[in-house]
């Protein structure tokens, strides 16, 4: 894979159905989505990874698939997909789209095939059970939602397993009809212009829970399988995984290089909110360094949201009510007992600083960063709306009416945008910042560009530097012979801070405000950071 085109991307994470709306029904589509692809572009967008676009009964937020291998007739056709995915790649960007096998909706085909004859050829696509498991009220992903892992199908005659709803039976990753099945999924997309595919709830996919355990294999090499599969067919092809790991679980997932590209960093993301919540940068340095070292070509995904709450299931019950109590104080801002269904705007008191602060460390942190829809404008949340949908209204463009996502009337939209108070779209939009080169979008867009100009980020060795104030984060990243820092203040008060530069080095350039600034004869830089401030430095060496 040439350079490896993901270490330094940028990525932008959207749902179709909420981004823009092309005919005018209230539901966002791939004409609207292919129109703004300037804008994207714009922000320095590398790859768009898209939620699932295909038909679903829609129970979650389409993430109960009926069939894989087509487009919901509400936002487009396959011809308009490829259309997008054509326009996407003439602009340099990339398309990633959401890979949903570990279960399936049970108005699947698959399914209402297998639940009606026992000797079906999908019936072996999912897990069943002719007596309910001991364990069945154990596991649930949702605790608050789910009493069972295990639901009887009057049909059927026997429990099919699930992890998350009842309405989502569990794919049984053991059948080889199964991989063959995602072979064919994965390689039907790579031919439509994709080349990456994010794999929703990985740790799950690849178990084998309730099936026989004489001559199981280690699941794990499954994706080894899934790998040498798509980079057969498309050899620039990425996988992202959602898996929210514990350190110790990590190289299962990684491999020697030749498993999973990339991962988000569920646990970097939940320790970096304790330390806002704490104005203190140690949690982040913790949390990295308990993370075991990833093969050469592999990449964590930085990101600050997504498209479900802030999970804090991997922090302590009392470090969990210390992020409560900063970000999430009222139950209904909470959700499952361990996470926030809030934006990151609204989260910080939409204070500037912060948001800016939290940006710049997923920008130079290694990994490749993956921005939410909407957060490079700081748009709310409707804590009105049920569960996660609180953080999924759709774009504000401007201050038109349905903050211009869409001219249909209000009742028909796919989610009501946020319309009142500080964030709402009369005041929070993107045309109204676009005029001002001062705003949070203006801003953002400057620092992707100057994050893909310093690849050292991306790229480089990474190292911390000791500060001795638990406020301040200090790192360096070397790539060949040049060397960028950056440094974090985590606190509200002014802090001074000695950086040391190294041998053979006789100034620094501050890469975001283009100074210059000389280095001492024992080679530090004496700088002195605002309240939440930052700073991006390359070194200069003499000659």
């Amino acid at each position: 894979m040439a350079e490896h085109w993901y270490k330094n991307a940028i990525i932008y994470c959207l749902d179709v159905k909420t981004f823009a709306d092309g005919n005018g029904d209230g539901i966002g589509d791939f004409v609207g989505l292919r129109d703004k692809l300037d804008y994207l572009a714009g922000l320095n967008v590398d790859c768009v990874w898209l939620q699932p676009f295909y038909p679903s009964p829609m129970r979650d937020n389409g993430y109960d698939i009926v069939d894989y291998y087509n487009v919901d007739p509400r936002l487009g056709t396959l011809g308009d997909f490829v259309e997008f995915s054509r326009r996407a790649r003439d602009r340099g960007m990339r398309v990633m789209i959401d890979l949903v096998v570990n279960h399936t909706s049970i108005d699947h085909p698959w399914f209402q095939s297998a639940r009606r004859d026992a000797s079906s050829p999908y019936r072996d696509y999912y897990v069943w059970s002719e007596d309910k498991p001991a364990d069945a009220g154990e596991g649930m992903v949702f605790a608050g939602e789910q009493t069972t892992t295990w639901t009887w199908d009057r049909e059927a005659k026997a429990y099919y397993f699930h992890r998350f709803y009842d309405h989502q039976a569990e794919l049984n990753i053991s059948s080889p009809l199964v991989r063959r099945e995602i072979e064919k999924i994965t390689g039907f997309w790579l031919q439509l212009g994709v080349t990456g595919f994010r794999i929703d709830a990985l740790p799950f996919l690849i178990e084998l829970k309730g099936l026989p355990s004489e001559g199981q294999q280690d699941p794990h090499d499954y994706l080894r399988e899934l790998r040498q599969h798509v980079q057969t067919l498309c050899g620039d092809a990425c996988l992202m995984a959602e898996a929210n790991l514990p350190p110790e679980e990590v190289p299962n997932y990684f491999g020697d290089g030749d498993k999973i590209h990339m991962s988000f960093n569920f646990w970097l993301n939940q320790h970096l909110f304790l330390a806002l919540a704490r104005k203190d940068g140690r949690p982040v340095r913790q949390a990295w360094e308990q993370l075991p070292p990833l093969p050469r070509n592999c990449q964590w995904n930085n990101f600050l949201r997504s498209h479900d709450e802030l999970d804090l299931g991997r922090l302590t019950d009392a470090e969990r009510q210390e992020v409560f109590a900063a970000f999430g104080p009222e139950p209904d801002m909470q959700l499952y007992g361990r996470g926030i269904r809030r934006r990151l705007a609204p989260m910080l008191g939409n204070d500037r600083r912060r948001l800016e602060l939290c940006h710049s460390l997923m920008l130079t942190l290694p990994g490749t960063p993956v921005l939410r829809y909407g957060d490079e404008i700081g748009m709310g949340d409707d804590l009105g709306l049920p569960d996660r949908e609180s953080v999924r209204t759709p774009m504000q463009w401007s201050a038109d009416d349905n903050g211009g996502f869409s001219q249909a009337p209000p009742e028909r939209l796919a989610l009501p945008p946020v319309g009142e108070g500080e964030f709402g779209y009369a005041s929070v939009n993107v045309e109204a910042q676009r005029r001002d080169p001062q705003s949070l979008l203006n801003w953002l867009e400057r620092m992707t560009r100057r994050r893909k100009e310093t690849s050292e980020f991306g790229l480089g060795e990474f190292s911390w530097i000791e500060t001795d104030k638990p406020e301040l984060l200090a790192h360096r990243c070397d790539l060949d012979t040049s060397t960028v820092f950056a440094v974090h203040n985590f606190s509200p008060r002014r802090q001074k801070f000695s950086l040391p530069i190294g041998p053979g080095v006789n100034c620094v350039h501050d890469v975001l405000a283009d100074h210059r600034h000389e280095v001492t004869e024992d080679g530090h830089y004496r700088c002195e950071l605002e309240p939440y401030g930052y700073r991006w430095l390359r070194a200069r060496r003499a000659g």
